[in-house]
């Protein structure tokens, strides 16, 4: 099997596929990366100081990581699912199926990852991996679950252990990490795609001083805003509540080894964008998806306020305990939705507040 990109999860894919017995070929950008994991069974760059498992074949020639290979790990920023796919696609072996691990919705077109790589690699299946997966836990051997989903056609139906999805959950399952099956591909994208801007929004709030009641209440509208947003693109509750959904969100919502949330930490303790992460580069998905989630979201109707709240903070100015703030001073409403009740909450700005 082959994994196209050397950052930490790439590298820990990597090593799961080989602790699984699988041969594993390594494509990562950086030459001086390559020559390290080859040599010394370890990635300086990103987890520097968890050992690899011997014979992770790392490369930066496309052509070699791609040959005889009989599936395919795309773990790039999403930002780069496109550029990547484009390089791989002349020396793919027909019919090879990818998987996506990369989580957004590309600028401008809103289409999913799947969707993206579906165009630049016709004729191969095309399906996504997703889950509750720190990369150095994982590696570490810490117990790891996650979801594979791909199309489930007739023929996989007929013969599921044959199925891109059954057998990729073989090739990467072992003692401490299982995946479970999915036949709906839009579904897991999307709780990808929107669990990192919940992430920033928990952080905001955990930065600005606010604690557990918070982050829980908004772990729960970020599920409703997934469900919603899953269900107009045809997809199913029972992924919302699954690995892809709700263990991601909780997950990437509790830790600032997620880089989201993270990010939402610096923000809400004041720090400035550009001074966040001691002023490095780092690529932080939510914070392109949070547009981007809502421009699709927009184009389906839907409503998604956190979502929203979360990408005015970061891209129109907007101050963000005043933004919050509007946030919980939405109408009130019901639970279940389907009760269809909205009542003015009484501090919404031009309510008269009582005594």
């Amino acid at each position: 099997m082959t994994v196209l990109g050397g950052g930490a999860w790439g590298t820990a894919l990597a090593a799961i596929a080989r602790r699984a017995g699988r041969d594993v070929r390594l494509w990562v950008r950086d030459e001086a990366i390559a020559e390290a994991i080859n040599a010394t069974s370890h990635n300086p760059a990103y987890l520097p100081d968890i050992p690899l498992p011997e014979g992770i074949a790392a490369t930066t020639d496309m052509a070699d990581a791609l040959r005889e290979t009989d599936v395919v790990l795309l773990v790039v920023p999403s930002a780069a699912v496109r550029e990547i796919c484009a390089q791989a696609a002349p020396h793919l072996p027909k019919g090879v199926p990818v998987a996506l691990c990369a989580k957004g919705i590309e600028e401008g077109s809103g289409y999913l990852m799947t969707q993206v790589a579906e165009e630049e690699l016709p004729g191969h299946p095309v399906g996504v991996l997703s889950g509750p997966t720190f990369a150095a836990e994982a590696v570490k051997r810490h117990p790891t679950a996650a979801t594979v989903a791909f199309p489930f056609g007739r023929d996989d139906r007929l013969a599921p252990e044959k199925s891109p999805a059954a057998r990729l959950s073989v090739t990467l399952s072992g003692l401490n990490f299982r995946t479970h099956i999915s036949d709906d591909v839009a579904g897991v994208e999307i709780c990808g795609a929107v669990k990192n801007v919940i992430a920033i929004a928990c952080g905001m709030m955990s930065g600005a001083g606010f604690a557990e009641n918070t982050r829980a209440a908004l772990i729960t509208l970020g599920l409703q805003e997934m469900r919603t947003l899953i269900g107009a693109l045809g997809g199913r509750d029972e992924t919302v509540m699954g690995l892809a959904g709700l263990g991601d969100l909780s997950l990437t919502c509790s830790s600032t080894t997620s880089r989201n949330m993270a990010l939402g930490t610096q923000l809400g303790q004041g720090i400035p964008r550009a001074e966040c992460f001691e002023g490095r580069p780092v690529v932080v998905e939510g914070e392109l998806n949070a547009i981007n989630v809502c421009d699709l979201a927009a184009r389906l109707g839907v409503a998604m306020p956190v979502t929203e709240t979360v990408r005015a903070i970061l891209h129109d100015g907007a101050d963000l305990q005043a933004s919050f703030a509007a946030l919980w001073a939405r109408p009130l409403l019901a639970e279940p939705d389907t009760m269809a009740l909205a009542f003015t909450h009484p501090m919404a700005e031009g309510s008269e507040v009582p005594e």
